[in-house]
């Protein structure tokens, strides 16, 4: 029983192996024919999961998913007969070949004219050129600014060995700290730095004899003021750019200045110059020369009459215009203190403009003629005409008064202007009207800028008409209340002494390279002739009976009209015993058409500036052999 037992177990064991054999073998047959593409029915399989090991046989062949597109079907047509992992690789190639593909066509089309640039500047240096800035003359051919050969002398530090040598040897020549020289020199990450701009030839050339490593030179110009202060405000200066800054050199820049030319010079690997490695080179073009009406002896007569006048006056500011009636041609301008363009360290703050034309002011008494004007072309009053003038009148809650205690009096409208009497004017403009008043100031053109060719001009102020009260009245007709600046004056009192026309006040004469001569606007304003004759005549009165006394020269008849003004206070009002004064007139009836105003600031008790106005007419009756048209 046990050996059947055994023989049975044995017998179906090797059953079992027979079958399990057949079923491999069956499906290794499957398998070879799937791969041939037989479909999953055809003869040979022996049971369904041979069937199910075929199908997943036939998929692995092909025929279980998508076809292949792109770059993969390419490659496929291309190459049937090479495996998929040299695919891959073959793929993976392409991707980077195109990476740098793209990259070169980035370089070599899109961003090359960039880049060219790029390594164009990285082997050059460039720089503009200043152009030879036109001269300004004088009315008389006198050079008041022009430019001289200079040298400018720069560096390339990367060509510098020994700074601190080199350093040492530019101060002994060019001055300065070597301290300074050394920093420049050993500058990092640059090859031009500035050495020194505009130096003088001569200095330059012996900085050239010492031979210094990295050293180079260029031609340049420097701006010159042959006269110093003489004129200085009235001319302006120039930076180290050549550009104008203040003055005339800043209003005709655009003339004077010319145009920058380029200059632009290879190097080589290490930043050392090519030799002869000038790529481009565009010459500067020149400004032009101007011509102006400045007389800069006449100038240098009125800086000095002021100064020393304001001293006497023991203030320290002070202004002063001469200019032609017929013409608004100035010949001499100037404030205190003095600004001067050829050493403008040792200029003061505000120095830099005349205030006579960039700062309005209350004019004071001097306005009174603006007011007796107006009287007379109403014909409420002329010269001789009498009114009852009490010391003081009231309106609005406030008291006028004169400068100087009187009793009441009876005046005529030539002695109110005498004795500068503020109550008699304010009642003969009361009684003139107001309203004619105001239309004079706006027809002589006190609210507007006189147009001078000159930077930075004030224009005038006063309250529109609807807005006056009676005591405005009374104020604006002694110059309070009221705003002007002294070339408004000065154009003023001009229009007196030349019929009543209105000239613009002017430097600019002419273009001597161009042959262009300077056109300036003039208008009649329509004054009525016999009222500025009374007028003349009245002003001329203030000289021999009134204020002006100190004005006069003899045998000419000078006309004029003093002025004591008082200065706004910032705590409101007025500041007590310290005035504004000046002074403003012509000579009549003479060869001359010279204006001139004289005027001091923050004078202390009452002055006058007639002196200095006398001092600088005497120089002007002597320099421009002035006479007198008045028979004897």
């Amino acid at each position: 029983m046990d050996n059947r037992r055994y023989n049975g177990r044995v017998e179906r064991r090797s059953r079992d192996l027979s079958l399990a054999r057949s079923s491999r073998a069956s499906s290794r047959s499957g398998r070879e024919r799937a791969s041939y593409g037989r479909p999953a029915s055809a003869p040979g399989f022996s049971s369904r999961n041979d069937c199910r090991r075929a199908g997943r046989g036939s998929a692995r062949g092909g025929y279980g998913r998508p076809a292949r597109t792109g770059v993969g079907a390419a490659i496929d047509a291309a190459m049937p007969s090479v495996s998929g992992r040299a695919k891959v690789l073959l793929l993976v190639f392409a991707a980077i070949a195109a990476v740098f593909f793209l990259r070169l066509v980035f370089l070599q089309v899109l961003v090359a004219d960039q880049y060219s640039a790029m390594a164009e500047e990285s082997r050059t240096v460039s720089f503009e050129t200043t152009p030879r800035r036109g001269t300004i003359y004088d009315r008389n051919g006198i050079v008041l600014a022009t430019s001289v050969e200079a040298t400018t002398i720069y560096a390339n530090p990367v060509e510098v060995t020994d700074p601190a040598a080199e350093a040492a040897a530019l101060a002994s020549v060019l001055g300065g700290e070597v301290a300074d020289y050394r920093d420049l020199l050993a500058t990092p990450s640059t090859t031009f730095v500035y050495i020194k701009r505009q130096a003088d030839v001569d200095k330059a050339e012996a900085v050239r004899e010492l031979g210094l490593d990295g050293i180079y030179f260029i031609a340049d110009t420097r701006r010159e003021y042959p006269n110093g202060a003489i004129g200085g405000q009235v001319i302006g200066y120039c930076n180290v750019d050549g550009e104008g800054i203040t003055g005339l050199e800043l209003q005709y820049n655009d003339i004077l200045s010319g145009t920058p030319g380029v200059y632009v010079g290879e190097r080589g690997e290490q930043g050392f110059p090519i030799p002869g490695g000038v790529k481009e080179e565009q010459p500067a073009v020149n400004g032009q020369d101007i011509m102006v009406s400045l007389d800069i002896k006449m100038q240098d007569t009125v800086e000095q009459a002021l100064a020393e006048g304001v001293k006497d006056l023991e203030t320290e500011e002070g202004s002063s215009i001469v200019m032609d009636a017929a013409t608004g041609e100035i010949y001499a301008a100037c404030s205190l203190p003095y600004m001067n363009p050829a050493d403008m360290s040792s200029s003061e703050v505000g120095s830099e403009s005349v205030k006579a034309i960039t700062q309005a002011y209350e004019p004071g008494s001097t306005f009174k003629s603006v007011s007796a004007l107006t009287i007379l072309e109403q014909g409420t009053m002329g010269p001789e005409d009498t009114m009852f003038c009490p010391s003081s009148i009231s309106a609005d809650d406030y008291d006028v008064s004169d400068s100087h205690e009187r009793d009441g009096a009876t005046y005529s409208l030539r002695e109110i202007l005498n004795h500068s009497s503020n109550v008699g004017i304010s009642l003969a403009t009361e009684q003139a009207d107001f309203k004619y008043f105001y239309n004079n100031i706006k027809r002589f053109h006190f609210t507007e800028p006189t147009g001078v060719d000159y930077p930075g001009e004030a224009g005038g102020n006063v309250l529109d008409f609807d807005q006056w009260a009676k005591i405005t009245g009374y104020n604006v007709s002694f110059g309070q209340g009221i705003a002007v600046t002294p070339l408004q004056m000065v154009r003023f009192y001009a229009a007196i002494a030349n019929d009543g026309t209105l000239v613009t006040p002017h430097f600019l004469i002419s273009k001597p390279q161009s042959g262009e001569v300077a056109e300036w606007e003039s208008e009649d304003v329509g004054v009525d002739k016999g009222a500025l004759a009374d007028m003349r005549s009245m002003l001329r009165s203030v000289v021999t009976d009134g204020t002006g006394a100190a004005a006069d020269i003899e045998g000419f008849e000078v006309c004029g009209k003093t002025s004591t003004a008082e200065i706004a206070s910032e705590e409101g009002g007025y500041k007590k015993e310290v005035y504004n004064i000046g002074f403003c007139g012509f000579i009549d009836q003479s060869s001359s058409n010279l204006v001139c105003f004289v005027g001091a600031n923050e004078v202390y008790a009452m002055r006058q500036t007639t002196k200095i106005f006398n001092d600088i007419m005497e120089n002007a009756v002597k320099q421009y052999n002035i006479t007198s048209n008045v028979s004897n």
